[in-house]
């Protein structure tokens, strides 16, 4: 049996044919629509062609999500600046952001579902070295491939550098594996999830087959038994986003992956804060990376075990600053 970790992207906007609450979330497995569905995602060194055609759900898919991008653009959310002036933080709250964003759990297992609760949780973070690898769907066309695979791994370098743990993209079978899928593809991608997490619960595979319209990705992170480090990380994201979205799932999932497993309203300037305000992995989040594998932090750790230690290095790392 194996432990899970689990986070989601949600939508933080109303629009004209779908609501998505900021902070609120709806029936997390409900699929998107109807129709059966077409082709799991190919192995990662399939070769590329002119791409499979899209269904209509997939492309009301893609309407809708270039929508929303248009919608928070002009709300002067999805920024891409790292370090902005106007969101100063200091040790203090840099500490409190990694302990609720380390420490605490998004969601719950419940009755073979999830559902958005807060919990405690034990520091997690990977051990072994993480080797990326990328598969698309074959309705995902060529030119986004070669684009997401560039920017995946030039955000595995960035994750690298940030916590000082190896990351890396490479070809073939890897341990965290980005699923990069549209629609009928997502729906089928059960067998291709056995294959990648042997032993995978039902209640994970569901939840990705079943993706709800307001969500925009999600990742799996997975221990064997209990223990607190990682084996193996799933993240899913649609291929159906509009550039900047989709950059910024791979910015928060993938670094969801590396052991900042939940969300925090109070953490700014943060890509771990469901108000969308930040597209891009932050400063303020690099040095979350950089505490969570701090060699004084030991997986397994509890809130109480960490919280002295947590405050010791964000005063070092702010320069003393609280």
């Amino acid at each position: 049996m194996r432990g899970r970790a689990l986070s989601w992207r949600k939508g933080g906007l109303a629009l004209a044919l779908a609501a998505l609450v900021a902070g609120c979330v709806g029936p997390p497995f409900s699929p998107l629509g109807s129709g059966a569905p077409s082709t799991s995602p190919p192995p990662p060194d399939a070769p590329l062609n002119d791409g499979a055609p899209r269904s209509e759900s997939s492309q009301a898919m893609s309407d809708y999500l270039a929508r929303i991008e248009a919608t928070l653009v002009g709300q002067g959310l999805l920024r891409q600046d790292v370090a902005p002036r106007d969101a100063p933080f200091n040790s203090r709250q840099l500490a409190e952001n990694f302990i609720r964003i380390a420490l605490y759990d998004e969601y719950s297992a419940r009755n073979g579902n999830f559902v958005a609760e807060q919990s405690a949780s034990r520091l997690r973070r990977w051990t072994r070295p993480v080797r990326m690898s990328v598969e698309f769907g074959t309705s995902v066309p060529p030119a986004q491939r070669k684009a997401d695979r560039a920017a995946i791994s030039a955000y595995a370098g960035q994750l690298a550098r940030a916590s000082g743990h190896p990351v890396r993209l490479g070809y073939g079978r890897g341990n965290f594996t980005v699923l990069i899928v549209n629609e009928d593809e997502r729906r089928a991608i059960g067998p291709r999830l056995r294959q990648i997490v042997p032993g995978i619960d039902e209640a994970s595979v569901r939840a990705i087959a079943g993706l709800a319209p307001s969500t925009f990705c999600v990742a799996f992170a997975f221990s064997e038994g209990n223990s607190p480090e990682y084996s193996n990380v799933v993240a899913v994201i649609r291929g159906e986003h509009p550039d900047l979205l989709r950059t910024s799932c791979i910015h928060e999932e993938l670094a969801q992956g590396m052991g900042l497993a939940n969300d925090s309203p109070r953490a700014r300037p943060s890509i771990f804060n469901d108000d969308e305000e930040f597209a891009l992995l932050t400063r303020h989040d690099e040095m979350l990376l950089q505490m969570l594998y701090d060699p004084r932090l030991k997986p397994g750790m509890t809130e109480a075990e960490a919280r002295p230690i947590v405050h010791m290095i964000a005063a070092e790392l702010m320069g003393g600053d609280s």
